[in-house]
């Protein structure tokens, strides 16, 4: 098998996007649309991958600056094959090429395999049966039913307008021909451009055998031109993931109100509700429950954990049988060992939490230490920031804090320790005992009365 380069054409401004930003940028499932392609391109195990750029110029290129790419500029448009052009001095002679579109995300790695095991010495297109073809460059067949040409919906005449194969621009053949084909190519049409399509008739003429690959998936050959492409591309993005999910036996309380922005790994009977996010890389265990409306990013969540509604989680690892919210948060660097409860309005940043403790209620943890079986009362703070250095709370198993506390770090509060509610901590409490730091006296004021409002 000959090796092979492929091309992706990612030049295009995206006029219909009205952004500044290049339209193969714009993300689907948080990942930019020339992500998803270059994902399809790698797994074709191809010894060259060109990407022709142009609007968003740098831009384009930095954000994908660790993928082992050639980038080519093409500094006007003129067609794309104008802009193939723009990749022959890359091509290997050998070779066979597969051009890919850089604004098609969904596009189908099987349906591409077919199309290069076809490409041996012959011109392989990968057309589809579309109901309203208008825009599109028809598939035009002879009577034989053979190919003899692709033409643009603008040059296109009033027959070939009731075409209904059209060509989704992905194609493959052999470098030894399309570099020929390419220095034949003119401009003499609608739109004064170079189209790629041209080299149909090229090859017809030079006895080049063309075969076409039909696919019945127009979502995987669908481009993205408009905001509004870009939101139906990524509602069948999310509706295959939840499929996928459900197959593997995932129950989804809605399929249609979930969104998954990176990977998304479940074990056995895991439960989602509606309205959850997950992004980057997410880990949940077997008997995993997460409630409505949690938003959970690069996490690991340990078999039998229930996450309460309105949760939020960042880079943090929970441990078996816990529980966590409503409302909790738990920010980067967060680790939480088996059976522990963090409750609604806990803030956790930089935390680990050691077996069987609970914070359940209205407090911040943040660069602690907490040991096993540790209850942390309401409105407790571990006061790790003194305006310009952080420092760490240490507090040993088995202690209570009382509600209202103030944790003042560097602090350490020792085994099996009792902090009494309303303290503020500043030095380190002793291990087994109760350790309080209130007024020396309460006052009550006489005939004092509250502010009233005053009428205007």
């Amino acid at each position: 098998m000959s090796p092979l380069n492929i091309v992706i054409l990612a030049a295009g401004k995206g006029t219909r996007m009205h952004s500044n930003r290049p339209k193969v940028l714009h993300t689907v499932g948080n990942k930019p649309i020339l992500g998803h392609v270059l994902d399809c391109a790698n797994s074709l195990n191809p010894n060259k991958i060109i990407v022709v750029y142009g609007f968003g110029g740098e831009t384009v290129k930095q954000a994908f600056a660790q993928e082992n790419i050639i980038w080519v500029h093409q500094a006007e448009q003129h067609g794309t094959g104008h802009a193939v052009q723009q990749a022959i001095p890359f091509l290997d002679a050998d070779a066979d090429t597969l051009i890919l579109l850089g604004d098609v995300p969904l596009i189908d790695a099987e349906a591409c395999r077919k199309l290069i095991s076809q490409a041996d010495n012959k011109l392989a297109i990968l057309s589809f049966n579309k109901a309203d073809p208008t825009g599109y460059g028809r598939i035009v067949r002879n009577a034989m039913c053979s190919v003899t040409a692709i033409v643009e919906h603008k040059d296109a005449t009033e027959e070939q307008h009731k075409i209904h194969e059209v060509n989704t621009g992905i194609m493959a053949m052999p470098n030894v021909h399309l570099v020929q084909w390419l220095s034949k190519l003119d401009n003499n049409n609608a739109q004064g451009e170079y189209y790629l399509t041209d080299i149909v008739a090229f090859a017809v003429n030079d006895n080049v055998p063309v075969v076409v690959e039909i696919t019945a998936d127009e979502w995987s050959v669908t481009g993205i031109n408009s905001k509004m492409d870009l939101v139906q591309i990524e509602r069948v993005h999310q509706s295959r993931i939840a499929q996928q999910l459900l197959l593997q036996g995932v129950t989804l309380k809605d399929p249609a109100r979930l969104d998954v922005r990176g990977e998304l790994i479940c074990g056995r009977d895991t439960e989602i509700d509606v309205n959850c996010v997950f992004e980057g890389k997410v880990s949940l265990g077997d008997n995993v429950k997460i409630a409505a409306n949690c938003v959970i990013k690069n996490a690991t969540i340990a078999s039998g954990s229930h996450i309460a509604p309105f949760t939020h989680i960042d880079d943090t690892q929970i441990g078996e049988n816990s529980r966590i919210g409503p409302y909790a948060r738990l920010r980067p660097g967060t680790t939480l060992a088996a059976d522990t409860h963090i409750g609604n309005f806990v803030e956790l940043k930089n935390a680990q939490v050691d077996v069987g403790s609970k914070i359940n209620h209205l407090s911040y943890v943040g660069d602690s230490t907490v040991g096993k079986n540790v209850n942390i009362g309401a409105g407790t703070i571990t006061c790790n920031y003194d305006g310009a250095n952080k420092f760490r709370t240490v507090i040993e198993d088995d202690a209570f804090i009382g509600s209202d506390s103030q944790l003042i770090a560097p602090v350490t509060i020792g085994r099996g320790a009792t902090i009494a509610a309303g303290s503020t901590i500043t030095k380190n409490a002793p291990a087994d005992q109760l350790t309080l730091c209130r007024a020396k006296e309460q006052k009550s004021i006489a005939g004092w009365k509250r502010p009233q409002k005053v009428k205007k």
